[in-house]
């Protein structure tokens, strides 16, 4: 599978069977945690057969069900933190997709308590993603028009497009999609739009997905 294929395919899973991820798979997936982790100085692990981190009631009010397999993205606060957990957690999340997994970034609907007491001292947690083998591959979510997302689209060179097209199909918290898109003098520009929950995290998913689709990193205002 593509990067595009995962980024086509991956959608929000809630309900997961009861299937253990084979340990060549999770070979694969430590070692792009830790990886990244060397890479953005945030702690990225994924934690497997462990029904504590999603055992509450904000699991329930969630509907997820059955997730006994999750990545956490943690580390010490700094500047740039949830930007870069959005960044590098999305990262892991189409890794994922691509070795055939679901998931779900989840802010609220988990166990905070049960993962904190998992995390070094000292250590903040930004959220925690669920995974596992979906009982349903998810649908696709709703995209605000490109006019507002990208405004430039239209006349924006073919690498832009791609990259625009890459980042409408990036999660977001609520799919409220506070980003937006710009180009100029030969530049891509990527910045929060409005307000709302998480939008510094969903700048990081955001532009992971515009780097995947163009091939260039956006520039962050």
């Amino acid at each position: 599978m593509t990067i595009w294929e995962a980024m086509e395919q991956r959608h929000s899973v809630r309900t997961y069977l009861d299937t253990a991820i084979p340990p060549k798979i999770r070979e694969k997936l430590d070692a792009e945690a830790e990886k990244y982790s060397l890479e953005s100085g945030l702690h990225l692990f994924f934690r497997y057969d462990d029904p504590a981190g999603f055992d509450s009631m904000l699991a329930h009010y969630g509907r997820l069900i059955n997730v006994k397999n999750y990545i956490v993205l943690a580390g010490k606060k700094r500047d740039g933190f949830d930007f870069d957990c959005g960044y590098y957690g999305e990262k892991l999340v189409l890794l994922a997709q691509q070795l055939g997994l679901n998931t779900c970034w989840t802010a609220m609907s988990f166990s905070k308590k049960n993962v904190r007491r998992i995390l070094p001292e000292g250590e903040s947690l930004c959220m925690v993603i669920a995974l596992g083998y979906g009982k349903t591959q998810g649908s696709a979510h709703k995209n605000r028009p490109l006019s507002v997302l990208a405004p430039d689209y239209a006349d924006a060179p073919d690498w832009f497009r791609k990259g625009a097209d890459a980042a409408l199909l990036a999660p977001t918290a609520m799919n409220q999609q506070h980003f937006a898109l710009g180009f100029a003098d030969g530049e891509a520009t990527l910045r929060v739009r409005g307000f709302g929950p998480y939008t510094t995290v969903d700048l990081g998913i955001a532009a992971c997905h515009f780097e995947a689709g163009s091939g260039r990193k956006p520039r962050i205002l």
